[in-house]
């Protein structure tokens, strides 16, 4: 028997997006599962989970509906749920009717198709595994006690907003130092004409830095200078040839919890995902072997959090 409906070719807009993004989305497994977004529609009580469709004879449980809700991105998740769930449910059928299909067809005991199912099968356990693992570590709670530990107590930070003049020589460099000191000149219209380095247009200006922001040399003599003053000589790095001029100093206080949060996940999230999989291969019985099959020397892992990010942040209540 088949099917119509009048939104069916709203839905088959719908499967195209989702079925591309489907197919696009393929997680490194130390990529941390994003925490689920929540369904559009409150979860079925206890023996309130009615058969919305079948396939086949096979069912689809409102439940099922909801939970692949909450996998969608974003932005379809902000779809009206009376708009978005009617539409989910026919990619839910769709995918059902294929899947169904390709068993017909004997595609389960594919070696190809076979190799595929054991791999994600390992990928989801090291994913759920991992993702367990550091948990605890992401919490609001957890961040909060790393902030008070690492952040909170640090004293302020100076910075230093300053512009230079970049150039190649040293003799051009001198010439530039000796125009920008001439009385009245505009140190920032002698860097629009002289310097060579990025930035000349706006004058020079580097705005605010910190001193680990620059390298050691640049960061000595703009730190060691006070607002007005342009270097005695100018400075070399492996740049090139620098005057600068500092501008304005000031103490910049630690970040909020909220500026910070960002940060101290991601530090939070490295650091437990390279303590489990040091305990995890501490563990193990592990025997390297070459290319012909003979034994190996033990070497170190390599990095698994190439690429990798934390977990996506819990709504805070």
């Amino acid at each position: 028997m088949t099917e119509t409906t009048p939104m069916r070719r709203k839905a088959s807009l719908l499967a195209t997006l989702l079925l591309s993004t489907a197919l696009a989305a393929s997680p490194a497994w130390a990529q941390a599962p994003a925490a689920p977004a929540p369904a559009p529609a409150a979860a079925p009580a206890a023996g309130q989970d009615p058969v919305v469709a079948r396939v086949d004879g096979a069912e689809i449980r409102l439940s099922e509906l909801q939970s692949e809700a909450t996998r969608l991105p974003e932005e379809l998740r902000a779809m009206p749920a009376p708009m978005l769930m009617p539409l989910l449910l026919d990619q839910l059928i769709t995918q059902k009717a294929i899947t169904a299909a390709a068993r017909a067809q004997g595609l389960a005991n594919d070696p190809e198709v076979q190799a595929r199912l054991r791999r994600a099968e390992e990928e989801a356990l090291q994913q759920a595994l991992i993702t367990r693992a550091v948990a605890p570590q992401m919490t609001d709670e957890a961040l909060r006690a790393r902030y008070q530990r690492e952040v909170s107590g640090r004293p302020a930070e100076e910075e230093v907003r300053a512009r230079h003049i970049l150039v190649a020589s040293e003799a051009e460099a001198r010439t530039a130092l000796a125009e920008a000191r001439r009385a009245g000149a505009d140190f920032a219209e002698v860097a629009r004409r002289r310097s060579t380095g990025p930035g000349a247009r706006e004058g020079g200006d580097l705005g605010f830095f910190k001193r680990g922001d620059m390298i050691p040399e640049f960061a000595t003599a703009a730190f060691a200078m006070q607002p007005g003053q342009i270097s005695e000589a100018p400075v070399r790095t492996q740049f090139g040839w620098h005057v600068i001029k500092v501008e304005e100093r000031r103490a910049v206080p630690p970040p909020s919890f909220e500026d910070a949060r960002e940060a101290l996940r991601q530090r939070a999230f490295e650091e437990a995902v390279t303590a489990e999989v040091e305990r995890i291969r501490g563990a193990a019985r592990i025997e390297r072997f070459a290319m012909d099959g003979s034994p190996l020397p033990a070497t170190p892992a390599p990095s698994l959090l190439d690429g990798a990010a934390p977990p996506a942040a819990q709504p805070r209540r």
